[in-house]
This record gives structure tokens, C-alpha cells and sequence, in this order.
């Protein structure tokens, strides 16, 4: 026997179902999306997402580039192999060294395009192992005859974003560096910034002669880096076409072409949502939330062109060769003389930091955790930088245990660009062995 449900109890159990069935619509609505969240964050904080997203390396209108050493394709290439090229090694303080280095020796893709070690070292090395973190001093040298960082070698990738170069700032005419032309001292490498250009452009020319490199005109003449040199500065006057300016221009060029853009966190920015993992998407809320990382890691290039005192060591231990001098101490002070930039240096990008084991300016960090801990406390560990010297940004972040490995595998993998062997050059049109061509590099490389 059937039971009839009143039509007036039938409604009202209608009307509940329905009304559940709405609020349950709403519920799912609103579930917490931890890619939304990213998105919107980045947005409250930055006004948009294209503000972090790097440019392809062919798109030459998008990539920063000075007014006067305009990107085109002939100058890149030049640069690429000048780069590498170990051939123009040709003033070595001893002749055991003639074309054994080159500008790779401590930038080169294996290690993010920083040294694989402490100190970079270009002539006077032997050695370069898997990622030349066994480049050491050839023992057919004296320690004062090498060429010796005497701080941690910076990377060069993402460099466009910077207008300024070395940790210290001092390269570069232009920017920050205006009103600093009377620490432009004559009869050094610093000098190069009366040339008028920006700071890759400057510490290109200079390096060549910094690091012991030679454009020489003879050599120039009787290879293919002729062709080169008339295809990259076709406007230029032969008088001046095959000189240490233009190779520094095409180097730089070069050298701005250097994206990370197809690190995961990049993908992620151009619509992959896949791309990151959900620990990575949570260490990215961190990185721009409660870790405030992006008010000093900002732009495309999550770098910057502000200067910190963070207290960090400098170069120290058994392992570390040559005088650390005051003015490489002072950081940025050191070159303006201005107190008040003492022990401050520049904000690093944050890509491709997983390669290397020596971290900070002073390279006494072994991982990005490390750095991060180190900042999560706020303790400075370098006694000779005073109290009122340390940045205001230096402060303690109150980051969990698990937030700290959340905003650690961000900044390890998303911002890890796997693919940097696409900016290295099967060859050079000298058909050296490359980034170095000291023996036991030759043997580490497999270089015939």
C-alpha cells in the first residue's frame, strides 16, 4: 500500500533540495584555488602579471639594450663565440696560459652562468670537472700570476634587467651611477665608464682587459671572426670595426640575450598552469607574501638594482686565494666612497641557483635553504658590519619549517630554467676547446 506525500510537503521538500543544491553550487565556487590566489596576489602586489614575465630571446624590441649598441642577430652571434672563444686568450702572464681561457671560464652555462666554484679562476687554472667545480690553480703558477675573482663570480643570466654591473655596481655610466663619474678613477677598469654606455657593455670592454683577453687585429684578419666583425658592425668605419670596443658590444649583446625564460615559474606566467607543483605554487604565495621576497627580488628578472647590507660573510676559508682588499668589502661603498653604502650589495636574480654550492657574495652559503633560514632569522653573521649599517628589509620573517622548504622549491625549480646549453655554441670559428683548453680541462671536457 502506497503512502501519498501531501502536495503542499512534497513543495516544501522541493524547495530544500533545491536550496542545497544552490548553496552547494556556491561551495565549490568557492574553493580555494592556490593558482588564483597566486594570480591575484602577484596582482594586488605588482598590478599585473606581465611585469615578471621575461621576453623570448629572439625578441629583440622587448629586451632591455642600450640606446647605443643596438641588438641585432650578426652582433649576438659574434658575441656567442667571442664569449667562448679561448683564442683571444692571448695576454697571459705566462705563455703556458696563451688560449687556455675565456669569458665562460667563470660564466658559463653549467653552473647558471656563474663559476661552478668559490672564485672563478681564468688563466692560471687547470681543470674543470662536471660543472667547473674542480677548476683549480695549475701548478705551473704562482698564486700572485692568476687570475683570480676576489669575490663570487655574479652570473650574467638575466642581466639585461640591470643597468649596473658587479656586485658593487661600479660598471655603468648611466642610472644609479650618474653623479659617481669622480670614483671613475683614470688608469683603471672603471675608467671604461667615460665610454658613455651601460653597465654589460662596460664590464664587457673592460673585462677583456681585465681577464687577460686580446682582440688582436692579425688574428682577426686571417679567420672567420672578419666576416663576423663586418656583418655585426657593417657601419662601422674600418679603422675602428676590429677593436676591444666593438668586441665588448657584441659580448654584451650577447649577454642580453641570456634569458631564463623557459623556467617552469615562466611557463606559468604565459598561461602553463600546469607547470608548477603545488609545493612550488605555495612557495611562490610566500615568495610574494609572507616572505616578501619580491620587494627586493622584482622585475622579469627577479633581480634588482637596489643595494642591501645583509650582514653576510665575505670570502673566507682555507680555500680562498688572494688579499680580500676594503674596498671589495665596503660593496657598493667601496666604489662611492659614501658611507652610507657600506657593506651593501647588489640584489643577485634568483634564477638557476640550484647548479652552484657557493652562494652569497662571499660564496658561504651551500643552498638556497641556507640563504633562506639565514633570512628567516635575521642574525647577521659578519661581525665587521655594524648594526646601523644592515638593511631595514633585513628583518626576521617568522616563516615555518615547512614554509621555508615551501619558498625553497620555488625558488629551486620553478625558477630553474633546465634548457641553458641552448646559448653555448657547438663550435668556435677557432675550433678550440671551450670554456678552457688547459690540459686537464681538455681532458674533463673530452675536448680532442
Amino acid at each position: 500500500m502506497s503512502t501519498r506525500i501531501p502536495l503542499k510537503l512534497r513543495s516544501s521538500t522541493l524547495i530544500i533540495i533545491a536550496f542545497y543544491f544552490l548553496i552547494g553550487c556556491q561551495s565549490d565556487n568557492n574553493i580555494y584555488n592556490p593558482q588564483s590566489e597566486l594570480q591575484l596576489q602577484i596582482e594586488e602586489q605588482l598590478g599585473s602579471l606581465d611585469i615578471l614575465k621575461l621576453p623570448n630571446t629572439n625578441d629583440y624590441q622587448n629586451i632591455p639594450q642600450d640606446p647605443n649598441n643596438k641588438l641585432s642577430q650578426q652582433k649576438i652571434v659574434l658575441g656567442k663565440f667571442l664569449f667562448h672563444e679561448t683564442g683571444i686568450a692571448l695576454n697571459p702572464l705566462q705563455e703556458i696560459g696563451k688560449d687556455t681561457y675565456s669569458c665562460a671560464s667563470c660564466h658559463h652555462s653549467k653552473a647558471g652562468f656563474q663559476s661552478g666554484m668559490k672564485q672563478g679562476i681564468g688563466e692560471g687554472g687547470s681543470g674543470f670537472g662536471l660543472h667547473g667545480e674542480m677548476r683549480v690553480i695549475s701548478s705551473e703558477y704562482e698564486e700572485s700570476q692568476i687570475d683570480i675573482q676576489p669575490i663570487r663570480s655574479p652570473t650574467i643570466l638575466n642581466t639585461a634587467f640591470q643597468e649596473v654591473m658587479l656586485w658593487n655596481g661600479q660598471f655603468g655610466a648611466k642610472g644609479i651611477n650618474q653623479g659617481t663619474e669622480a670614483n671613475w678613477t683614470a688608469n683603471t677598469p672603471k675608467e671604461n665608464n667615460n665610454l658613455g654606455f651601460e653597465g654589460l657593455e662596460t664590464q664587457a670592454i673592460a673585462g677583456i682587459g681585465v681577464h687577460r683577453l686580446k682582440i688582436d687585429i692579425d688574428l682577426i684578419m686571417n679567420s672567420p671572426y672578419k666576416t663576423l666583425f663586418d656583418d655585426a658592425f657593417p657601419d662601422s668605419p674600418i679603422e675602428d670595426r676590429y677593436t676591444k670596443i666593438n668586441a665588448g658590444l657584441a659580448i654584451a649583446a650577447f649577454e642580453r640575450t641570456i634569458l631564463a625564460n623557459e623556467a617552469p615559474f615562466q611557463k606559468w606566467l604565459n598561461g602553463s598552469k600546469g607547470a608548477m607543483s603545488e609545493t612550488e605554487i605555495n612557495g611562490a604565495l610566500l615568495f610574494f607574501g609572507k616572505g616578501n621576497c619580491y620587494t627586493c627580488h622584482s622585475g622579469p628578472g627577479l633581480n634588482g638594482m637596489e643595494f642591501h647590507a645583509l650582514g653576510m660573510n665575505d670570502l673566507s676559508g682555507a680555500n680562498v686565494h688572494g688579499i680580500l682588499d676594503e674596498v671589495t668589502i665596503k660593496g657598493r661603498g667601496g666604489f662611492t666612497n659614501n658611507p652610507d653604502d657600506d657593506y651593501a650589495f647588489k640584489t643577485p636574480t634568483l634564477y638557476n641557483l640550484k647548479d652552484v654550492n657557493h652562494l652569497g657574495h662571499g660564496g658561504n652559503f651551500s643552498s638556497v635553504k641556507e640563504i633562506i633560514e639565514y633570512k628567516n632569522e635575521a642574525i647577521a653573521q659578519n661581525t665587521i658590519v655594524p648594526q646601523a649599517k644592515l638593511s631595514s628589509k633585513f628583518q626576521v620573517l617568522g616563516l615555518t619549517n615547512e614554509e621555508i622548504n615551501q619558498l625553497t622549491a620555488f625558488i629551486e625549480n620553478a625558477l630553474y630554467d633546465p634548457n641553458l646549453k641552448r646559448f653555448v655554441p657547438e663550435n668556435t670559428p677557432l675550433n678550440n676547446c671551450f670554456p678552457n683548453a688547459d690540459a686537464q680541462s681538455k681532458i674533463d671536457m673530452g675536448c680532442d
